[in-house]
């Protein structure tokens, strides 16, 4: 069955930082483009960052300088190291992926369950 796990979540005070993981399991050969999205209480799923399967990446105005999206291609697992975190970022994260199965099928638009990050005051 292929899946993204998503993992790292937490409680954190204001300026710490937290490192969220995207794992693509399954008979997968390679994420393409990922992205991370986050969606507030009460607020619209908004993209966070994304990055192509060549590595270019960007970022939404309010997290750029705070927060850095890598990818690890030999473990099919994206990364958001997320640095001076602010409460306006707690919210729950979601990855989302473009998957090459091993078989070469295409596995579009999958979603992980999502992790939740809180960030106290």
């Amino acid at each position: 069955q292929v899946q993204l796990v998503e993992s790292g979540g937490g409680l954190v005070q204001a300026g710490g930082s937290l490192r969220l993981s995207c794992a693509a399991s399954g008979s997968i050969f390679s994420m393409n483009a990922t992205g991370w999205y986050r969606q507030g209480l009460g607020n619209r799923r908004e993209l966070v960052a994304g990055i192509t399967s060549g590595g270019t990446t960007n970022y939404a105005d309010s997290v750029k300088g705070r927060f850095i999206i890598s990818r690890d291609n030999a473990k099919n697992t994206v990364y958001l190291q997320m640095n001076s975190l602010k409460p306006e970022d707690t919210a729950v994260y979601y990855c989302n992926a473009d998957l090459i199965g091993s078989d070469s099928s295409y596995y579009a638009d999958y979603w992980g369950q999502g992790t939740q990050v809180t960030v106290s005051s």
